[in-house]
């Protein structure tokens, strides 16, 4: 364990939302002033997204139906396929353990303790509600 205490922690955490905090502010009004340059040319852009949209919408459905084919025939092929400009790589299915059964389990058999491996901890921030 370090040497900080919790108020140590708090108050890098307190620093963290304030400096969370101002950089929202810088962003929000960013926005804002990009918002006010991008009105001289609003019309030209919502005609060129006019023009676009329809053709990238359709373009992207196309690639999203060809992709989930491809997925499902590589899964069928059960091999990985290269082709010039992309590689389906086929991975087989992932296994699990119920590690709940397998830590009562190993209280009648500790030889299987050997086999267990444990990673590093890790933390996740949440905002306060």
């Amino acid at each position: 364990m370090g040497s900080l205490t919790a108020r140590d922690i708090v108050a890098k955490l307190e620093e963290l939302s304030e400096v969370r905090a101002a950089a929202d502010v810088t962003r929000i009004d960013y926005e804002a002033k990009r918002e006010e340059i991008l009105k001289a040319v609003k019309t030209e852009l919502d005609a060129l997204a006019a023009e676009y949209e329809p053709l990238l919408a359709s373009a992207n459905e196309r690639a999203a139906a060809l992709e989930a084919e491809v997925r499902r025939d590589v899964v069928d092929h059960g091999a990985s396929i290269k082709a010039s400009r992309l590689h389906a790589v086929f991975s087989r299915g992932r296994i699990t353990w119920d590690n709940k059964g397998l830590d009562n389990y190993a209280i009648a058999h500790p030889e299987v303790l050997r086999f267990r491996k444990e990673g590093e901890p890790g933390v996740s921030l949440r905002v306060v509600k």
